[in-house]
């Protein structure tokens, strides 16, 4: 069980010019470390009904501490009719670490407190290593999970698919897995074994979309496979 310190979201200034419509600098402090998590909000204009999408960025450890803020703009053009929620990971602080979960769970807090309705179910989307952030949220974190689209993963990076499958939080929602045979960066001959072994445990609706010619990154996705993207994140 993860635990967690004072989690406090804070708005940025207005005068900060940043991409996402709304702001949100999240402090996460645990013991004898603080965390600060730069998160993007795409508002729907039918804020209080709109469904909530989590956005799981790629390069979870790179030391672009704020890739959030703009992380989901792409994501939230395709689905103007939701709210998308973007947050930030970064090195130490990446998505299979509780700070990062847990930064996850204040945004949420934010956007139901902004609403005036609570967010009790999510969606998630993750791209490359944000993928992990999908399936470690999908354990750890405090909303119940609706679809999930995992674009380019590699889910051994968090152990084997059998042990990955068997907690019952895994055992509500959706799987959509987009693997690609020209991914230079998840060799399909290593992801799709995973996969096929995760799909057959997990014990709910789970499936693996295979393009021989995909590539790791979101824009060919996007580009040559939309049906697929709409399809996992349902309307």
């Amino acid at each position: 069980m993860m635990r967690f310190g004072l989690i406090a979201p804070v708005l940025l200034a207005s005068a900060l010019a940043f991409a996402a419509p709304d702001s949100l600098l999240i402090d996460v402090l645990g013991t004898g470390s603080s965390f600060q998590s730069p998160a993007g909000i795409w508002w729907s204009k039918k804020i209080k009904k709109a469904p909530v999408v989590v956005w799981f960025h790629g390069g979870m450890s790179s030391g672009n501490c704020a890739k959030g803020l703009v992380a989901g703009a792409d994501f939230a053009e395709l689905y103007p009719e939701k709210i998308v929620v973007s947050v930030s990971a970064c090195r130490e602080n990446h998505w299979v670490t509780p700070a990062a979960i847990a930064a996850v769970d204040a945004t949420l807090d934010s956007v139901a407190a902004k609403r005036g309705a609570p967010v009790e179910r999510v969606s998630l989307v993750g791209v490359s290593d944000g993928s992990l952030g999908v399936l470690v949220y999908s354990l750890e974190g405090r909303r119940a999970v609706e679809d999930r689209l995992l674009v380019s993963s590699f889910g051994a990076f968090l152990g084997g698919p059998l042990e990955l499958a068997a907690p019952k939080k895994m055992h509500v929602g959706r799987f959509r897995f987009l693997q690609g045979g020209k991914d230079r960066l998840y060799p399909s001959d290593q992801t799709v074994p995973w996969i096929t072994e995760f799909c057959k445990a997990v014990q709910v609706d789970c499936e693996l979309r295979f393009d021989p010619e995909g590539e790791h990154d979101w824009s060919y996705w996007k580009g040559k496979r939309m049906e697929w993207i709409r399809d996992a994140i349902r309307k």
